[in-house]
């Protein structure tokens, strides 16, 4: 039997990057004399990658930009957040125990996020937790990103999984309705960027830390996922 593949969303999920991306977002809106953004300001502009961020912060400040005014501004975002990492940024509390009990157990990992694939890298490769992931892929890895299934499935793919074996965890509506739109299971964190509550997105399972991310967990979610389907599809 294939083993079974635990996909993570990166920021906001496995790791806490709020301070360096609000960090580095004022550090490239300040190029262009806007006001700083806070941390509940980010809640609303992350999960699409570092070019929506911008554009949205930049919307926040009353200065929507042209399209030629992007890239500049992207590729200082880039620059100073690849200059400073990993800044201060960290796993979550429990995760790398999680994932040791779960890679101990012969399961894989990887991770679909919409951040940028090469920032993604870099980020894991810094806080030294690379060879955990099977995968990697980020949100210009593919010609689509999340919310779209085939963002999950290409990492699924790539990782050497099984959909029929697989977990996506996430903080966000992203997260959620890409394992919908993929067909797998889900479990939420609510402690990440969500701009709602996580229990309203309808994941499949809220965990408040990762110690209750267990192989247990895991199979049960996947088997009680599998035997649901024929009884949705009959209804």
């Amino acid at each position: 039997m294939t083993p079974a593949l635990v996909v993570f969303d990166l920021d906001g999920t496995l790791l806490d990057t709020h301070a360096d991306l609000v960090q580095s977002l004022n550090y490239t809106i300040a190029a262009i004399g806007l006001a700083p953004v806070g941390y509940d300001d980010l809640t609303h502009l992350v999960g699409h990658g570092a070019k929506v961020m911008i554009e949205r912060a930049c919307n926040l400040r009353g200065h929507p930009l042209s399209q030629e005014q992007i890239p500049a501004l992207l590729d200082h975002f880039i620059t100073h957040y690849t200059d400073n990492m990993p800044g201060h940024t960290l796993p979550y509390p429990g995760l790398v125990e999680a994932m040791d009990q779960l890679k101990s157990a012969g399961y894989k990992l990887a991770v679909c996020t919409n951040k940028l694939e090469g920032l993604a890298r870099g980020l894991i490769g810094k806080l030294e937790l690379t060879h955990y992931f099977n995968a990697i892929t980020g949100g210009d890895t593919f010609t689509i990103r999340k919310p779209h299934a085939q963002h999950l499935l290409g990492t699924i793919e790539r990782a050497g999984g099984d959909v029929r074996r697989t977990i996506m965890v996430g903080d966000s509506v992203n997260d959620i309705l890409v394992a919908r739109n993929a067909g797998v299971p889900s479990i939420a964190v609510p402690f990440g960027y969500s701009d709602v509550p996580v229990e309203t997105l309808a994941p499949t399972r809220v965990i408040t830390h990762f110690r209750e991310l267990t192989p247990a967990l895991v199979d049960e979610l996947i088997g009680d996922f599998a035997s649901a389907k024929p009884a949705a599809a009959a209804g």
